[in-house]
């Protein structure tokens, strides 16, 4: 008696090994959905979007894409963008540390450090970066000296406030505090998603406390943080336009500077909204790569087969097994 699988032929003496392939490979074929009105439907709306965002963007004579094209690596944007940049990474880096701070803070045993970083959130969450870049900008107005000495009695070090509060300072300080609230519950979040289990198994393996974040700890925390944190940073990006409040000249200020001279507000401002849209993709990539960096062992591929999961000896791949997939990750590094 002859069966039929895979356009094959079978005849019940072929060896069970074979066979079995055979239904694997057939169980392994992608499942392609039938072809229904819904879809058919929503081709024909993806179509018609696609057509009319074709004619708004390149067959509007309205966008003015040859002026467009002539300031885009313009000196003076570029200069723009470079200090949209500078801004973004000085800001990034401190934010970075200070929620790091804070986020220790949040999570330690003392009540003063706890209740002072909880205070600290509270206030920041509750003021709009805005507000928090003016009121960083005429710190002055406020405190005319930096003062180092004993609180209610002498001074030993003044430093005019306006020495130190500039343009450029007050916008770093301003938005990196607002980033340090929000990277701070970012990291406490991440901390907080590792089980109790693995810190006191790192313990059981006689790993120090550092040891242990760097090698165990650490690298599930970032990966676990890594999508949110690379979305503050973005909305980074897009709040540096904000300091042009307090006078400091970045991509935003510097086209904007440039259509109230020229006129040109349409082609100006498609010109910013393309370097950011550069440097989010920048960010994102950046995010792509961290995530697959720290993801190894945990992201597989669609329809890929582990090594872990081939038996010794057997003609095909056999279900997959978790903790084959562990022990053999294990081996592996």
């Amino acid at each position: 008696m002859a069966l039929t699988t895979n356009g094959r032929p079978m005849t019940l003496t072929e060896p069970v090994g074979s066979t079995t392939r055979r239904h694997q490979d057939l169980a392994a074929l992608p499942i392609r959905p039938r072809p229904s009105l819904k879809r058919w439907i929503s081709y024909v709306l993806a179509a018609y979007v696609g057509l009319i965002a074709l004619e708004m963007l390149f067959f509007n004579q309205n966008w003015q894409w040859d002026v467009v094209g002539s300031y885009l690596f313009s000196q003076i944007v570029i200069s723009g963008l470079l200090n949209t940049i500078q801004l973004t990474v000085l800001t990034t880096v401190f934010g970075l540390i200070i929620g790091g701070v804070i986020a220790w803070c949040r999570l330690s045993n003392l009540a003063v450090l706890r209740t002072f970083s909880l205070l600290y959130i509270w206030v920041m969450r509750a003021m709009p970066p805005l507000v928090m870049l003016l009121l960083i900008y005429f710190v002055g107005a406020l405190v005319p000296n930096f003062s180092i000495g004993i609180p209610f009695g002498p001074s030993f070090l003044d430093i005019p406030a306006n020495q130190v509060i500039s343009q450029f300072s007050a916008a770093v300080i301003g938005l990196s505090i607002y980033l340090g609230a929000y990277s701070a519950e970012i990291f406490r979040g991440g901390v907080q998603s590792l089980t109790a289990g693995q810190a006191e198994a790192c313990k059981a393996l006689g790993l120090s406390p550092t040891k242990a974040y760097v090698k165990v700890l650490g690298p599930q925390v970032v990966r676990n943080i890594t999508p949110a944190m690379a979305n503050e940073v973005i909305t980074i990006f897009k709040n540096t336009s904000l300091v042009s409040v307090i006078g400091y000249t970045e991509l935003l200020t510097t086209v904007q500077n440039v259509y109230a001279v020229s006129f040109e507000t349409i082609p100006l401002l498609t010109v910013a909204v393309i370097w950011y849209l550069v440097l989010t993709s920048l960010a994102m990539v950046g995010q792509s790569l961290l995530e697959r960096h720290f993801g190894k062992g945990f992201n597989r591929r669609k329809g890929s087969v582990p090594r872990s999961t081939q038996v010794e000896g057997s003609e095909g791949p056999v279900a997959p097994n978790p903790l084959t997939d562990v022990l053999a990750a294990k081996d592996e590094k």
